[in-house]
């Protein structure tokens, strides 16, 4: 055979192999586990921190304070040094919204070794832990919860006995850019992280979704969080990963009760969203990065290259390896593409996207090595050195 025809028999062999013994990463049906209601309803801070969140506010923090939950809930609010007026927003809604009552506070510019989210998080944290709440939900200030979501939340905690439930927020998938890059970023990021994997006991899978995640107070003083964690840009894993480590069993899945309500109508700002952390993904190694690009382009580039090249050349085993690798790439990719309800047409697609994401991978190390990687609202993060303990 030649080069074309065995790099398409790789690529093939990858997908088997992906559709099998990857978790089956490509099904959906992660969600909440089962939820009876204890007996007694445990008391829940809600820790909300917010950098420059005026435009999302009004949609997402009405949703929180209209949480019907039977026990005692209360909002943290924390303003992470915002240009736009977001606390005193924040303020305003809570005295025209009804509902559970809220707190905002100001702790300013985050000390050296701590990123700006988990520096507002340690705040809202030491802030909460004062009234002395048994459970803690970290939602971000772009997130819409339905008012059974905390009641829902916690019930399958408190029944499944885990320590860190968190649902993967539905994001927003409106414009063409966001229907063809947002469902793909869902999948690849259960491809890395299989659900049923991290949800398996006594995995060593860890990962968590940022946007929500209900975490047991206990938990989250065992494994020392957030100060463990507080040079992470990629925060949620790292929290998973320390209450892992700690002895705490976490579950994670696909959410039917909690929205991302922030736009990316542009290709430039979804490509922001995914370069900014793409590299600290990677470790910020080269070797990793190399590694990451020979894989997507063996995985999702090759499969429709070999498929044309060994039409055009008169190589059946090509045509058909190449075809058949890009047929069950599609397929994997459909259920997401249900979840999301988006046209199944677009499945074959998945090769381009991909291609979009490797460049943003690659952009997301040239940025970092300009000493702009990591960038978000101002705000820019080097590769993180190891922090003293506190």
């Amino acid at each position: 055979m030649s080069a074309v025809a065995w790099i398409a028999v790789g690529s093939l062999v990858v997908w088997v192999w992906l559709l099998l013994g990857q978790g089956f990463f490509w099904r959906t049906d992660q969600r909440l586990p089962g939820r009876a209601a204890p007996a007694h309803w445990p008391s829940v801070a809600i820790v909300v921190p917010a950098r420059d969140e005026a435009d999302m506010l009004p949609v997402s923090l009405p949703s929180l304070l209209a949480q019907d939950y039977p026990g005692t809930a209360e909002v943290f609010l924390v303003d992470d040094c915002s240009k736009d007026g977001t606390g005193d927003l924040a303020r305003e809604l809570s005295v025209r919204c009804a509902g559970l009552p809220v707190t905002v506070v100001s702790p300013g510019e985050p000390e050296p070794g701590w990123t700006g989210k988990l520096w507002a998080v340690r705040h809202g944290i030491a802030l909460a832990r004062s009234r002395d709440p048994e459970y803690l939900l970290l939602t971000d200030a772009d997130i819409a919860h339905e008012p059974d979501s905390l009641r829902e939340l916690v019930a399958a905690a408190d029944s499944g006995g885990f320590d860190l439930v968190s649902q993967m927020a539905r994001l927003r998938v409106e414009s063409v850019w966001e229907r063809l890059v947002v469902p793909a970023f869902v999948y690849f990021f259960s491809q890395l992280y299989p659900f049923r994997w991290v949800n398996r006991a006594g995995t060593r899978t860890a990962a968590a979704a940022g946007g929500c995640v209900l975490l047991r107070t206990e938990a989250a003083v065992r494994a020392r969080v957030p100060d463990s964690i507080r040079q992470a840009v990629i925060d949620d894993v790292s929290l998973a990963r320390a209450v892992q480590r700690s002895g705490g069993r976490i579950w994670l899945g696909l959410a039917e009760r909690v929205d991302s309500v922030r736009p990316y109508p542009r290709l430039a700002d979804l490509w922001r969203m995914v370069s900014r952390s793409a590299y600290a993904q990677l470790r910020h190694s080269p070797l990793v990065l190399l590694g990451t690009v020979l894989g997507l382009a063996l995985i999702y580039l090759a499969p429709p290259v070999t498929l044309v090249a060994g039409l055009l050349g008169g190589e059946p085993a090509a045509a058909w390896a190449g075809g058949a690798a890009w047929a069950v790439m599609a397929g994997t990719y459909m259920p997401m593409l249900g979840y999301y309800r988006q046209s199944l047409w677009l499945a074959p697609l998945l090769p381009f996207t991909a291609m979009l994401y490797l460049l943003m991978t690659v952009d997301s190390a040239v940025q970092h090595y300009r000493g702009r990687g990591a960038a978000w609202k101002g705000r820019t993060y080097a590769r993180p050195e190891a922090a003293p303990d506190q």
